[in-house]
């Protein structure tokens, strides 16, 4: 249930949006190109981060730069 208490969590660092080109999914609902997001939990595909709704979300790291 560690899901529950990333909104809670310290910052891990940010990252910046570089794309929302996705071929399969509707990233640019949730994402803005430009746009600087707080980085909250990381794995070897994904960041996980507060996204434009203002939920938790976990993206491809091709859509973001450090």
């Amino acid at each position: 249930m560690l899901h529950k208490t990333w909104m809670d969590k310290q910052t891990i660092r940010t990252v910046e949006c570089v794309h929302t080109d996705a071929k399969k999914y509707m990233v640019d609902r949730a994402l803005t190109k430009g746009k600087t997001y707080e980085l909250k939990n990381e794995t070897d595909e994904f960041y996980f981060v507060i996204d434009n709704t203002g939920k938790m979300g976990g993206y491809y790291k091709e859509y973001f730069k450090n």
